[in-house]
């Protein structure tokens, strides 16, 4: 008569009846980046000003291009020549706004700020800790090193968003105002070499010469353009800041009145 197995009888597992070991979970693929047209329009517009700089069949195209839409509207000067520091003053403002709105839009102030106070306060405490001499405390602000890298990457990324518009913009409008000048000296029997207009009292020659190689006019144009980008950024970064900082209150606002 045969006993029933107890538990000391049950066979062991072998390999084969041993349980497969449930498969391990596939790494974490990282996301694809998202495609911006934004960012493929401005790495053109960076790449096609370097192309500029230096080929001046490529530049003066470009500026024929700008200039079919600037010449009707602020093209003066065809029958003046002191008419043409005002097409200047006038290029020069719609420059300046074009560039100083698109490094604004590019730039987030409120993280831009944050990241330099941070860098401030973290090389203070770095120095501290390179003067006292501990290695572990060396250590362990390298985390925060690595953190603060990543983020001014971030931040300098994005301005340089703003700068590829800039750059491209200033060659661009330089360009077309050397040519409208020369145009006009032409059109009045300059030659393409005299342009006299009224400063100040003094009749001055815009297609002289600086120092034997630099153009009066470039001077002059870049005393409108300079000033002006100086203080339309700096309204324009107090505008976001504001406009940020605005929103992130009324966000932690908690309501008025209770339930």
């Amino acid at each position: 008569m045969s006993t029933p197995a107890g538990p000391s009888d049950a066979p062991l597992p072998t390999e084969s009846t041993a349980p497969e070991a449930p498969p391990s979970a596939a790494p974490a693929r990282p996301p694809v980046p998202t495609f911006k047209p934004s960012t493929t329009i401005l790495f053109f517009l960076f790449i096609l000003g370097i192309f500029m700089l230096f080929d001046t069949g490529l530049r003066n195209e470009v500026a024929g291009v700008i200039g079919a839409l600037l010449q009707p509207a602020i093209g003066f000067g065809s029958h003046s020549a002191n008419t043409v520091l005002l097409t200047m003053l006038l290029a020069g403002l719609l420059e300046m706004l074009a560039t100083a709105l698109a490094y604004n839009w590019a730039t987030d102030w409120v993280k831009a700020a944050k990241v330099a106070k941070w860098n401030s306060a973290f090389r203070k405490v770095q120095l501290e800790a390179m003067r006292s001499g501990k290695k572990d405390r060396i250590e362990a602000l390298k985390q925060h090193q690595q953190r603060l890298t990543a983020m001014t990457g971030e931040v300098s990324m994005a301005q340089l968003k703003g700068m590829a518009v800039t750059w491209f913009l200033v060659i661009a409008i330089y360009t077309w105002v050397g040519i409208f000048i020369v145009s006009v000296s032409t059109n009045l029997g300059g030659g393409g070499a005299t342009l006299l207009v009224n400063m100040g009292g003094v009749e001055v020659n815009l297609l002289g010469k600086v120092a034997n190689f630099l153009p009066l006019w470039f001077l002059v144009f870049s005393l409108y353009t300079v000033p002006t980008s100086i203080v339309l950024r700096r309204l324009l970064k107090h505008y976001s800041l504001r406009r940020q900082l605005s929103a992130s209150s009324s966000a932690g606002t908690p309501p008025v009145g209770g339930a």
